[in-house]
């Protein structure tokens, strides 16, 4: 049986990036908030921002358990588990920090007043 597609890309993957696996999946996590955030202009401290990273986790582990259960016959819970605690954990806490004003306790404007006053 060969390795699946999805499988062969992610070898690849690791190839090619100087990352560990666990190393990947912390980084697909963050850029999955980003683009939530940049790019369809979600705000940081809500809730909705983070279904995304977590829908991707799922779908990414879901694959995998799916290939697993191909392969070795089970699927590998832990793994998967081990794999969407890292992918989501610091989005996580990230949105947490900003929906508790814990990253910026300023508005924007209020910052560029000051900066504005002091210059």
């Amino acid at each position: 049986m060969e390795m699946s597609a999805y499988q062969s890309f992610k070898v690849l993957l690791l190839s090619l990036v100087p990352l560990t696996k666990d190393a990947v999946h912390i980084y697909i996590g963050m850029i999955v908030l980003l683009v939530t955030v940049v790019g369809f202009h979600r705000p940081l401290g809500s809730w909705k921002t983070l279904l995304p990273v977590v829908l991707f986790s799922l779908l990414m582990e879901l694959i995998d358990l799916y290939d697993d259960i191909q392969w070795l016959g089970h699927p590998r819970w832990s793994a998967s588990l081990h794999d969407m605690f890292n992918t989501t954990f610091w989005p996580a806490v990230i949105v947490t920090c900003a929906y508790f004003g814990l990253l910026c306790r300023e508005k924007a404007g209020e910052i560029q007043e000051d900066k504005n006053e002091d210059g």
